[in-house]
């Protein structure tokens, strides 16, 4: 067993660990220049492993900032990555927006003032599930443009924007040499995919663009994303599930992640994707095991696609994506923890994962294997201890085996792999971190609505008891069916929907007038027929209204329509509501994409045969007329002539409600349910909080339990089966006041406002469960005594901890045994051996503090509950708000 003699190199390890936590803001800010080498970023002189969570600014406000970035920085993360979102920077060509969610400036240098360095991902496409995929809209109107190749128009556009953010980072001195935090640049995003479909001009593009930006005087290395055919002096990186294997197109280019998908988006109507934490850790041990430098997770925050944002289309509000930190800025748990964890391992062998250029591979199995990294790399005999040899050696173990656990000897040692698992030994002889193994704390949130989605297995979503109801005076408004104002105008024939409505609504209106004679009625009548509306191709909604009345709905992305319809004798008004859902954020060729009908609009079933649509006089009218007239804000909402609504008015179509509520008490993220309304859009002090569509995933697809061995996809692990998938939906703190908070709802296919409520969401109950054999915590690593070389690693013992969010204690343990509990979180019994001071002694140290640690050892409960038995220590606890209490911290 290796007990440390030498005192330098446990100090050594303490940076190691820490050095995220070492730079004070003011340091930081000392220039520093970036490269890099066939190894990794050099950052100041030094290589560097890095870990990066994925922020993206707009999905969160700016009081949520410095929270999100405080808890990505105690999660373990060195670098904050986020896009630049193009149609939120400048939505009118020329009129640029950096405020409020968009201000960029202030979110890079909160991320500097913590301490962290910034990965800008310019593109300034992102695809990010985002609308139109960043691009803003008006850009599909300049004459000859086509995006993302070798064009003229669209080349001049980019590089306008590009520029534009690269000299506003200059003028804010954000760039390292400057003494700021950014480090890494990109361009363009994922265009590896696409390039094929512009054939050469794709090719010349790609160049065009990595000439382009080296050009702008950033001063620090730039990347393309799954670019292989990367130019020169641009490093291609991996976005995948998994990049262990990944190499990129020069050796003398590091290996870069820029994304790590620790979840997935979701549709309406879909399940809910989860990926287990056990994999996404294994993924990422593997990544650095095998080489790599810089691993981004996308998304460490996930946030919320506020107002029309979200792309797709059919992409839910929320963007949650199973990340680390959730959607209302709260610990995803275990997910968060086990990650932490993970990073500190990795942060113990940083010495000699940049000291060495490459790893010395072992095979240990048919299906286990070693990588060894040494400081001193001429050092290659594998029997030396890191005490003897006087350099610093640390080893990742792996069992790829899906299925079987195995024990494998190195070094002289023999050491349990748990299936698709990496253990890390940071000295090269003892385990610091297993990524099968989840010591870390899960966090439940009890749903105490029905109509609430359940998200996964490990992690519920939950509520807090205390409910702000709205009030019970609603009042409504209709919307007109059709057109509305002045502005309306009229066209002979078809016109493409976003050339019409440049995205400024979901909704835009066609009118035309259709005569219906006697000769067409008998004919209906004698062959007992109905005419029929004929639609080639349309997205992503459609409703088709006679004379103002409803008659039929169809959604779906380019689909055909076949709607039967009944006309009176004389004129009739045939209206079409198409709407969009998000627009397309992914794909060649985005530009020609375009919304509402393509192809032919016919009537057929009439006695002179079908009527072309196509060519019609059509009466056009975009937006509603209350979305126009603001009436969801506070200043103009009074001007829309509401009236009482009755609680038992029928559910109707196209109306406006609005009704007013108090904030529920605290600091705790407020959501609010939207489970018994139907499909439409809601604000919030005229905040714009988003769509929302009470439509419910299939029953099927969903298991009890996911198995995280083997490889993870988009559709392993779902959960939410047979449930709506969305019906919570956020509402930032910052857009509440205490009282009298403006809620209005625009409802499309009828709902019950009288049933919706505002609660606030946080974690109430925390459960951990830990055995004897655990693990030592990280931190145990640093200990003096094993620094004075008086104590061994493995006479530390493991630790259970637990942790409340800010501003909340451990009010009560309402569970815990020491000895051989049974069952799972709210669910726990005891078992055969149980000590029976349990209780007591976790609850000395735990009550009453936001975060405590108890000792799973014999000692740490007085006594040996049971000789001979391998026991484990389950707690479960409460958190209460500190509002009203006192707090101590542990």
């Amino acid at each position: 067993m290796v007990v440390f003699e030498n005192k330098a190199i446990p100090k050594l390890l303490l940076v190691c660990l820490f050095v995220q936590f070492s730079v004070s803001a003011a340091n930081f800010f000392q220039p520093f220049n970036v490269t890099y080498d066939h190894r990794a970023l050099i950052i100041d002189g030094k290589r560097r492993m890095l870990i990066s969570g994925g922020i993206h600014y707009p999905r969160a406000t700016p009081q949520m900032w410095p929270d999100l970035i405080a808890k990505s920085k105690e999660g373990g993360a060195d670098v904050i990555e986020s896009y630049t979102f193009w149609n939120g920077h400048e939505p009118v060509r020329g009129q640029y927006n950096f405020e409020g969610r968009f201000d960029l400036v202030k979110f890079v240098k909160l991320v500097g003032d913590n301490g962290l360095y910034f990965l800008l991902r310019i593109g300034p496409y992102v695809c990010a599930e985002w609308n139109f995929g960043g691009f803003p809209v008006w850009l599909r109107d300049i004459p000859g443009i086509e995006f993302r190749t070798d064009n003229e128009p669209f080349k001049r556009e980019m590089q306008r924007f590009v520029t534009k953010i690269v000299d506003l980072m200059l003028e804010e001195k954000l760039f390292s040499w400057q003494g700021g935090p950014i480090i890494l640049l990109q361009i363009e995003n994922e265009y590896g995919n696409m390039e094929g479909s512009y054939g050469q001009k794709g090719k010349e593009y790609v160049r065009w663009a990595a000439n382009m930006a080296l050009g702008l005087g950033a001063g620090v290395p730039w990347v393309m994303c799954k670019q292989t055919d990367a130019p020169g002096d641009i490093i291609d990186t991996c976005n995948n599930y998994y990049c262990d294997g990944y190499k990129p197109n020069s050796p003398n280019k590091p290996t870069i992640w820029t994304e790590n998908w620790d979840g997935w988006y979701t549709s309406w109507g879909g399940r809910l994707p989860h990926r287990p934490v056990e994999d996404l850790a294994f993924a990422v041990a593997r990544f650095f095991q095998r080489g790599g430098s810089l691993m981004n997770y996308y998304m460490y925050f996930g946030g919320t696609n506020f107002g029309r944002t979200s792309g797709g289309p059919f992409y839910i509000t929320s963007y949650d994506y199973d990340a680390p930190i959730d959607e209302y800025g709260l610990r995803s748990e275990p997910k968060w923890g086990h990650l932490k964890d993970l990073h500190a391992a990795i942060k113990l062998c940083e010495r000699a994962l940049v000291a060495a250029d490459s790893p010395q591979y072992m095979k240990l199995g048919p299906r286990q294997e070693a990588h060894v990294y040494w400081e001193n790399t001429q050092s290659t005999v594998l029997n030396t201890t890191l005490s003897e040899s006087q350099s610093a050696c640390s080893a990742f173990l792996a069992n790829i085996d899906e299925h079987n656990t195995a024990t494998v000897i190195f070094r002289g040692k023999s050491y349990s792999l748990p299936p698709w698992s990496v253990s890390i030994l940071p000295d090269c002889s003892n385990v610091a971190f297993n990524t099968a193994k989840v010591g870390a704390q899960t966090s439940v949130k009890l749903v105490e609505n029905a109509l609430s989605p359940k998200i996964s297995a490990p992690e519920l979503v939950m509520t807090k008891n205390e409910v702000s109801s709205i009030s019970e005076s609603w009042m409504s408004v209709e919307e007109p069916i059709g057109i509305w104002s002045e502005s309306n105008f009229t066209v002979q024939g078809l016109l493409e929907h976003l050339k019409v409505t440049k995205d400024e609504s979901d909704y835009l209106w066609h009118m035309t007038r259709i005569y219906v004679s006697d000769d067409d009625v008998a004919f209906w009548e004698e062959n007992k027929v109905s005419p029929t509306l004929v639609i080639d191709s349309m997205r992503d909604v459609l409703r088709i209204f006679i004379n103002g009345e409803l008659i039929g709905s169809v959604s779906g992305h380019w689909v055909k329509v076949l709607q039967p319809v009944q006309f009176q004798q004389g004129y009739s008004d045939l209206m079409l509501l198409s709407q969009t859902v998000g627009l397309q954020n992914y794909g060649a060729f985005l530009e020609k994409d375009g919304a509402g009908f393509r192809g032919q609009i016919k009537l057929t079933g009439f006695k002179n045969g079908d009527i072309d649509l196509s060519k019609a006089s059509w009466i056009y009218q975009v937006g509603l007329k209350g979305e126009f007239q603001k009436i969801f804000t506070i200043e103009e909402n009074e001007k829309a002539g509401w009236t009482n609504l009755k609680l038992d008015a029928t559910p109707s179509t196209f109306t406006w409600y609005k009704a007013y509520f108090d904030s529920p008490d605290g600091s705790e993220p407020i959501a609010i349910d939207l489970g018994s309304m139907g499909k439409g859009q809601a604000w919030v002090n005229g905040h714009h909080i988003g769509r929302y569509w009470n439509l419910t995933a299939p029953k099927d697809g969903c298991l009890d339990s996911c198995d995280y061995r083997g490889a993870y996809g988009s559709n392993k692990c779902m959960t939410n089966c047979g449930k709506p998938t969305q019906t919570w939906y956020h509402v930032p703190r910052s857009w509440l006041q205490a009282s009298n908070n403006l809620l209005v709802i625009f409802e499309e296919i009828g709902g019950n406002p009288f049933e919706i409520s505002v609660k606030s969401r946080v974690p109430r109950i925390l459960c951990a469960q830990m055995s004897e054999s655990y693990y030592p915590p990280l931190r145990e690593w640093l200990h003096l005594d094993l620094i004075d070389g008086k104590v061994s690693i493995s006479d530390m013992k493991p630790q259970i901890h637990l942790q409340c969010e800010d501003g909340h204690i451990i009010s009560s343990i309402e569970f815990a045994s020491y000895g051989t509990p049974h069952g799972s979180c709210q669910n726990f019994s005891n078992g055969n051996c149980h000590s029976p001071n349990s209780l007591s002694v976790v609850s000395e140290a735990c009550v009453g503090r936001n975060s405590c640690s108890v000792e799973v050892s014999n000692s740490g409960f007085g006594s040996d509950p049971c000789r001979g038995v391998l026991k484990t220590l389950a707690v479960e606890a409460r958190c209460v708000s500190t509002s009203t209490i006192g707090v101590s911290q542990f």
